[in-house]
């Protein structure tokens, strides 16, 4: 790929910038951001960084949309970050305006784009970039059941003291409190975790994925997560760029699909070269079911909140 283009230079930002660099999924990083310095200076920093670590992306920072002209591939995560006791829904209406004014930025320098949101809350921001845009369904998705899964998968390995490897899991619904973890399909090596662990335990690591933006909120105090966050948004990016065909849990606009229509919810998606090439429908629990179409009136609450 030609040019991916990282929408906001704070932590996740920057952080992600970084990953693509060093992972060298495209010849050019572009960092933009409305801050003047901030994005010159960490992309001026990443390049800084290349002869150590061996890469050749060039990263460079701009204060508008000009060096992103005909990019692939745009990954959004301008927008103002959660603060102690403040949920994702509490930041809706700020940074729909943000995501807003990004996306006409984008639709006018490559109106052939992708677009991977990452700003919070997610499905709804998805949804402002979809509509904003125009760009079809497949081309305007989100990160963020990559992130949970993630989360769920950690927590399991810390319970049961195995290799991160080994936990086959995936986590849909919206990115918040309402987040569904398949236990269902929860695996260790192929092993079912409901063989290994209590319920009582796994309902609590169920609990704590929920709660586990949160958590690290809680921790900083003045900022959210990071590491992880980018971490999940490459993992994508790499799927579409080198168009692997990985099937992960994202933010997918559904018109029909477990009986929801009308939003974006986290549902399973292969992703490759086209987006997300096809939303695939596994058998769900009564439970599981139930928890996923909570879930999703959850986000359409939300949107609720929003006026374009």
């Amino acid at each position: 790929m030609n040019t991916v283009t990282v929408v906001g230079a704070g932590h996740v930002g920057a952080t992600l910038a970084q990953r693509i660099a060093e992972k060298e999924l495209a010849r050019r990083v572009v960092l933009v951001d409305i801050v003047e310095g901030i994005p010159q200076g960490k992309g001026l920093d990443l390049w800084e960084s290349a002869p150590i670590e061996g890469f050749d992306t060039r990263v460079l920072g701009a204060n508008d949309y000009a060096a992103a002209k005909d990019c692939e591939l745009f990954l959004v995560t301008a927008g103002v970050a959660r603060k102690p006791g403040m949920s994702r829904d509490d930041l809706v209406k700020t940074n729909a305006a943000i995501i807003e004014s990004v996306c006409e930025e984008i639709k006018q320098a490559s109106p052939n784009a992708m677009i991977m949101m990452i700003s919070n809350p997610l499905d709804v921001m998805c949804w402002v970039a979809k509509e904003v845009t125009g760009f079809p369904p497949e081309r305007v998705f989100g990160m963020a059941g990559v992130l949970d899964t993630a989360r769920y998968r950690s927590f399991i390995a810390m319970e049961l003291n195995v290799s991160v490897e080994d936990i086959q899991a995936m986590v849909l619904g919206g990115h918040g409190d309402s987040m569904v973890p398949l236990v269902s399909y929860t695996t260790v090596s192929g092993i079912p975790v409901t063989q290994l662990m209590n319920s009582e335990k796994l309902d609590a690591i169920v609990e704590r994925t929920r709660k586990g933006g949160g958590e690290i909120v809680s921790y900083l105090k003045t900022g959210s997560a990071y590491y992880a966050p980018s971490a999940a948004a490459a993992q994508m990016a790499e799927s579409i760029i080198k168009d692997k065909k990985r099937v992960l849990p994202c933010a997918a606009w559904l018109t029909g699909q477990y009986g929801l229509n009308g939003l974006y919810c986290g549902v399973p998606c292969k992703l490759g070269a086209g987006g997300v090439e096809e939303i695939i429908e596994v058998e769900l629990t009564d439970e599981e079911r139930t928890a996923l179409e909570n879930s999703s009136e959850v986000v359409k609450k939300t949107m609720e909140a929003v006026t374009l």
